[in-house]
């Protein structure tokens, strides 16, 4: 199979991947799964990047106007390719950085305000290391003592006014309470969304905000007429969901779905056994009436997943459920309560696009330097190879700080550090099945399709790497082979 592939492709072609491809993390047979559940923003309906500048500017005068911070803030606007989703916010330290798996700050990727923190100060920091202990990291759902994970999209605007609200206190000298601070920038993003303000920008212009809205109605009615059962839990308001659902399925979007639960204050829907379920009528009003099953068309409101489990009888591996938080969406379901889950990252696609890029444009190269470097290698006595070696790892290290920058010029890519998964790629891992740039992706899969993590070596079993050949393996019969890995 191996030669037919490579008879048939050239060998940059196969190493390409596929943005709108779906990746596992854990095996699972779509045969199996009889019910599918999703969330509803940046799950069902994707979201474009327009819709972050409005965020960010509302959330900038709320602070001014009614938490009274100085009048100079409103000069910064928002920027878009500042910060990435997944960093970590040191509170008291007022440092927004990026930390890979093991819990180790990614150097140069530290910044205080909108200017970078040098690498000896965050070692200084704390306490002359790069790593930060577990229990200051944070909780199951990303919020430690002092330190905040950013994990969903619509994050992204907080982290630029945050930063961007530091900056403005550092350069005017003035005195300020982190925690306060960081609490009023947190206040000023949730304002934007209890008082529903991101619901009225994107219902009056849907088609400039909702990204791929065929698609959606496309995903859902090929499951139906599968014979597989839909459910929508989401934490979004009836009335914004019912129109944005009208427009990417039409107006009968509900006959689509079993069960439909708006506002159900996930992630606490999955643990808070207190909160019924509530009726909604078709003007969205709630009804008083004993909730005793789920029918299908009717709304519902709140409840939680104990009670949603016992009325409908949906558990384990037969159900799959697709959200883009992996806390707030996905943990809970998948370790506690044995549901398939799977994510959605709108950035797989840049991110991947990116991949191929360098991957097509060194490929060549590097194979070629690789392959001169182990002849020369193994002529050359050990002094000499050691001097080979560090030359080659020294244009290694300056090759990873140009690719940091193609992804992110201040955080690089939110799935790798420069040795190191990050630690969001981490919890992408250990909450998700499967992960998709898109709802879209699973048009490229039969509904039987069975999904398999892809088989890497570990770190015992891979061929003979660099850090190796200085330690007596130069003579491995294999030694040739690693003239093919990249």
């Amino acid at each position: 199979m191996r030669r037919l592939v490579h008879d048939l492709l050239p060998p940059e072609v196969c190493s390409l991947l596929n943005p709108a491809a779906i990746y596992a993390n854990n095996e699972i047979s779509l045969h199996d799964v009889e019910v599918y559940g999703f969330d509803y923003d940046y799950t069902l309906a994707q979201y474009a990047d327009a819709l972050h500048p409005e965020i960010f500017s509302a959330a900038r005068d709320i602070l001014i106007e009614h938490y009274k911070y100085p009048e100079g803030i409103r000069k910064y606007d928002y920027n878009p390719s500042f910060a990435i989703r997944g960093l970590h916010y040191d509170i008291q330290k007022s440092l927004l950085m990026k930390i890979d798996a093991y819990h180790y700050v990614q150097l140069g990727t530290a910044y205080r305000g909108l200017q970078p923190v040098s690498d000896e100060e965050v070692i200084d920091l704390y306490g002359g290391t790069q790593h930060i202990p577990l229990y200051q990291m944070s909780d199951f759902y990303g919020k430690g003592p002092s330190i905040k994970q950013f994990m969903d999209i619509f994050s992204l605007p907080e982290m630029a006014l945050l930063s961007c609200v530091v900056d403005h206190f550092l350069g005017h000298g003035l005195e300020f309470d982190q925690v306060h601070l960081y609490k009023d920038v947190t206040d000023a993003i949730r304002d934007v969304h209890v008082k529903g303000l991101m619901y009225q920008w994107i219902e009056r212009d849907m088609e400039k905000y909702i990204l791929k809205e065929d698609e959606t109605y496309t995903v859902l009615s090929r499951l139906v007429d599968h014979g597989k059962q839909l459910f929508l839990i989401t934490n979004s308001p009836f009335s914004f969901v019912d129109k944005g659902m009208r427009h990417m399925v039409g107006p009968d979007w509900r006959q689509l779905f079993d069960v439909v639960i708006v506002q159900a204050d996930k992630p606490s829907f999955f643990t808070d056994l207190r909160k019924p379920f509530r009726k909604l009528d078709e003007k969205g009003s709630l009804q008083w009436d004993r909730i005793s099953s789920l029918e299908k068309g009717k709304i519902y409101r709140q409840g939680n997943l104990f009670d949603f489990l016992r009325l409908t009888e949906w558990r384990g591996p037969r159900v799959l459920y697709f959200g883009d938080h992996l806390y707030s969406d996905l943990a809970d379901l998948m370790l506690r309560h044995g549901w398939r889950t799977g994510a959605i990252i709108p950035e797989l696609e840049r991110e991947i696009r990116i991949i191929n890029t360098e991957q097509y444009m060194h490929s060549l190269t590097w194979q070629q330097a690789l392959t001169g470097l182990l002849e020369r290698m193994q002529t050359y006595q050990d002094a000499e190879s050691r001097q080979v070696l560090a030359s080659w790892v020294k244009e290694r290290q300056e090759l990873r700080c140009v690719t940091k920058a193609l992804f992110n010029a201040q955080f690089g890519s939110i799935f790798r550090t420069f040795h190191n998964p990050t630690y969001f790629s981490r919890r992408l891992v250990c909450f998700s099945d499967l992960y998709m740039a898109s709802l879209s992706c699973l048009l490229n899969y039969r509904v039987d399709f069975t999904f398999y993590p892809r088989r890497t070596p570990l770190q015992h079993e891979a061929p003979l790497w660099m850090d190796q050949l200085c330690t007596g393996c130069m003579k491995t019969p294999f030694l040739s082979d690693m003239a093919h890995i990249c």
